[in-house]
């Protein structure tokens, strides 16, 4: 499985942006799906962003629709995910996921690789 490293979580202040970003090692990163997930304390961990093995489709939950983006540099081996218009909403620890060979998909349990996470904490 693909190693992966999130860093860019941090504090900021309700209406402020962050990007994160992923760091993958080991196989192919190519042949991945990439995903974002956050998870806030008490709370099940939830679907955000993913994109495709190429980048030539993305899929974003309502939450986060026209405030986040996720993008992908294949030759960097780095996946990312800029957040603008922040709301404490947003306020949680926030992962990275791999899908080796497969679709993009919302489902945590079908990502093989998942990175320690990075904490976003969004102050009002």
């Amino acid at each position: 499985q693909v190693q992966l490293v999130e860093s860019g979580g941090g504090l900021v202040q309700a209406g402020g942006s962050l990007r994160l970003s992923c760091a993958a090692s080991g196989r192919t990163f190519s042949a991945y799906a990439m995903a974002w997930f956050r998870q806030a304390p008490g709370k099940e961990r939830e679907f955000v962003a993913g994109i495709t093995r190429s980048g030539s489709s993305t899929n974003l939950a309502d939450s986060v629709k026209g405030r986040f983006t996720i993008s992908r540099d294949n030759a960097k081996n780095t996946v990312y995910l800029q957040m603008n218009s922040l709301e404490p909403e947003d306020t949680a620890v926030y992962y990275c996921a791999g899908r080796f060979d497969g679709i993009l998909t919302t489902i945590p349990g079908l990502f093989g690789s998942w990175g320690q996470g990075t904490q976003v904490t969004v102050s009002s």
